[in-house]
């Protein structure tokens, strides 16, 4: 009798110890999730932003891709509902095209900067609400904001100043927002083609996948369509993928056009 109530004893340690081990890993997964849920902590003034506007400059990134790298083109081809910007453009036939953005990268930048600026203003009000509702005095100062492309991320910088008080005081002068993209390599291949066709009104696009075999690099020539028939007008729309990702960069081009009909 006393070996069987011995052996009941173990086995019922045996079952607690691994009730304990289980909760134990319960309060581990999840206690972070309960606690904000609580109200019991506010998130990181940097990890906020990021939220708050990650999808803001995602959406911003998509468009300009698809756009040459303009948000509100001008001079722009109609493909595949996009307006696609004339990076290099010649209106005259046999000549040779010009670049209408030497600068294409501080351009897209500044196209980011500016497409994010509400939404930015709107994510730090609300930002200083929260920590407002969690007891805390708030002091924020908004200086401006630094976009950067780069290597295989783009970097959205705040010079605001944000000072968080309650029993002790916590300041943040540089809260960032990474989003990944290597929007900044395919601007590279972009700017390279440029600079073929407005040379020698042409680029080889096998010459890049050979390379670079992560890329996909296409050259489409559309054309538009009259009450006739289709015709072609010279425009050539280049498209730049990264076949990992799904990242993409097209723009448009026209240049040493013949006329049609030439022989």
């Amino acid at each position: 009798m006393r070996k069987r109530g011995k052996k009941a004893q173990v086995t019922i340690f045996i079952i607690l110890a691994v009730i304990i081990v289980a909760l134990g890993i319960l309060i581990f997964l999840f206690f972070p999730k309960i606690k904000t849920s609580l109200g019991f902590g506010v998130k990181n003034p940097n990890d906020f932003i990021q939220s708050c506007l990650q999808k803001e400059i995602k959406d911003s990134v998509d468009k300009l891709s698809l756009q040459g790298g303009s948000l509100n083109p001008e001079l722009y081809f109609k493909y595949n509902n996009s307006d696609v910007s004339y990076l290099c453009y010649t209106n005259a036939y046999y000549s040779l095209c010009n670049n209408q953005q030497p600068l294409l990268k501080e351009h897209i930048e500044s196209e980011i900067k500016k497409n994010i600026n509400k939404k930015a203003s709107e994510c730090f009000k609300d930002l200083k609400k929260a920590y407002i509702s969690q007891g805390y005095k708030v002091n924020l100062i908004e200086k401006g904001v630094d976009v950067e492309l780069l290597p295989k991320r783009i970097v959205v910088s705040f010079n605001n100043s944000l000072a968080l008080t309650k029993q002790n005081t916590e300041t943040y002068n540089n809260i960032r927002v990474i989003l990944r993209n290597n929007l900044y390599e395919l601007i590279a291949i972009a700017e390279s083609i440029l600079n073929y066709e407005a040379r020698v009104g042409n680029a080889e696009t096998t010459t890049y996948m050979d390379y670079y075999h992560d890329l996909k690099v296409e050259k489409k020539i559309p054309g538009y369509v009259t009450d006739e028939n289709k015709k072609e007008d010279g425009t050539k729309i280049y498209i730049i993928t990264d076949r990992n990702t799904g990242n993409k960069f097209q723009f448009a081009v026209r240049s040493l056009v013949w006329p049609s009909g030439y022989i």
